[in-house]
Parts: structure tokens; C-alpha cells; sequence
């Protein structure tokens, strides 16, 4: 069993998606970073490495039967073991998970870069171990759960507001009125007025939808913080976001 010390992890929890599962330039200064005192390290295959990253289904039994209680994470001076914890890598993206006592990742960590390095250098010259996966095939993605395309080139401030969009517009979906998606259509697109006021209300959902599924602007952030308004929950986050910085302080 191959394994890797003092590894820095910043949990992201409850993640389906890899794209929110931040790089280490991402992290921020308000972020919890944990250091896992010994952590195991598996070169496993791209399927099932792709299948941890991007969703929350069972990890594969053998796994969590070679991974079982070899990990150890350091707190307040204290070593607590935890049950299942693990490095894995497919020989070119890494990833560590927790499964918090469970049998899914539902604590998902990307390393600092010097330890990626590590892991890289820990399996060269070894071969990747194919796993049996029972899981169904291809993922199914929706407006609360965009494909990686829709997330592509974002930053994480405009990942996370582009979630806070996609929630307003499922929001407008579930109301079905259809005064309001006129209103809110019109003011993304001022200029079609006319064709937008005989629109009905599935035209102008999903013309609504199309134009800010695709993409992030200046002009997509304006019109977030517009149709949040008044919904102090999600005005905090945005406001969070808006102040939020990153760090890069560990090497």
C-alpha cells in the first residue's frame, strides 16, 4: 500500500460535480483546510476515478476494503482515524475523498500542487488497478447540475453565481407565470420586446434558459444580482462571493 504524509485537503462536501471540487488556486483564505496525517494512495482507472469525481455513488467494495482504516487525520494535536479516506489518481488528475463512515465520496478534496507531484512520482512505474463498477452508465445532468461545458473557463465566484442564476430560473420554471418570465425576458433583451410579449410561457422559459445556460458575463452577473433581489438568503451569497478572495499562501 503506497502512502502520502501531512497532505493539505480544503473539503468540498455533498459535490456530484468535478468542476466544483476547487484546484488549489482556488482555494480562499475562508476556506477550512485540514491536514490528513497518512492517507492511502490508489492509481485505480480513469472510469472509476471519473465515477468518484463526478458523482456520489457507492465506491467500489474492494476499495473501501483495502482503504479501511488507513488513513489518519491530525486535530488539535490529536490523530482520529477515519474509516474510509483516500488518495486515488488515474495517472493524471488526483483526487482525495471522505466518505465520513459511509460507502460514497461525500468529502471531495483536490491537493496543493507539490503534493500532486508526490503521488504522480509514488506510482510511476506501477500498474493501474481496474475496478468493478455496478453503477449505472452515462450521468444525467439538469439545470441544477450543469454539464461541465456549461462550467467551462468559469471561475469559482462565477460557477457559484451561475448556480444562483440556474436556481432562479428552476424557481421561474416551478411558478409558471407567465407575466413574470415576460418581464424577465424582456429585461435581458430589452431590444425584442415585441416578439417577447407573444411569447407563451414555455417560449420564454426556454429562450430565457438558452441565453444563460450559455457562458459568463458582466451583463450575466447584473441580471444575477437583479432576479435575486429581495431573496436575502441568496443576496448574501452573493454578496459573499462578491467579497471572497483566494489564496495561494501554501507551496
Amino acid at each position: 500500500m503506497l502512502y502520502l504524509h501531512d497532505v493539505w485537503v480544503n473539503w468540498f462536501e455533498g459535490e456530484e460535480n468535478g468542476y466544483n471540487i476547487c484546484s488549489f488556486h482556488e482555494w480562499r483564505t475562508s476556506d477550512g483546510i485540514e491536514i490528513l496525517d497518512q492517507v492511502p494512495v490508489l492509481y485505480i482507472d480513469k472510469e472509476t476515478f471519473h465515477t468518484i469525481e463526478n458523482d456520489l455513488h457507492d465506491i467500489p467494495k474492494e476499495i473501501l476494503e483495502q482503504i479501511y482504516k488507513r488513513a489518519y487525520i491530525r486535530k488539535n494535536q490529536e490523530r482520529k482515524v477515519l474509516e474510509y479516506a483516500c488518495v486515488v489518481t488515474d495517472g493524471r488528475s488526483i483526487l482525495a475523498f471522505d466518505t465520513m463512515g459511509y460507502q460514497i465520496p461525500i468529502r471531495k478534496s483536490r491537493l496543493i500542487p507539490r503534493q500532486e507531484r508526490l503521488v504522480l512520482e509514488l506510482i510511476e512505474g506501477r500498474e493501474v488497478k481496474t475496478y468493478h463498477n455496478n453503477e449505472p452508465g452515462e450521468k444525467e445532468f439538469h439545470i441544477l447540475s450543469l454539464p461541465p461545458e456549461s462550467m467551462m473557463g468559469l471561475t469559482r465566484r462565477e460557477r457559484q453565481l451561475k448556480q444562483l442564476l440556474m436556481i432562479a430560473l428552476d424557481q421561474l420554471q416551478v411558478s409558471k407565470c407567465l407575466e413574470e418570465i415576460r418581464y424577465w425576458l424582456t429585461e435581458w433583451q430589452p431590444e425584442n420586446y415585441a416578439m417577447i410579449k407573444n411569447m407563451n410561457f414555455k417560449e420564454a422559459w426556454t429562450h430565457l434558459y438558452n441565453d444563460l445556460v450559455t457562458g459568463w458575463s458582466h451583463k450575466h452577473e447584473a441580471f444575477c444580482r437583479q432576479i435575486m433581489k429581495g431573496q436575502a438568503f441568496y443576496e448574501n451569497i452573493l454578496e459573499e462571493e462578491q467579497n471572497n478572495r483566494t489564496t495561494k499562501s501554501v507551496k
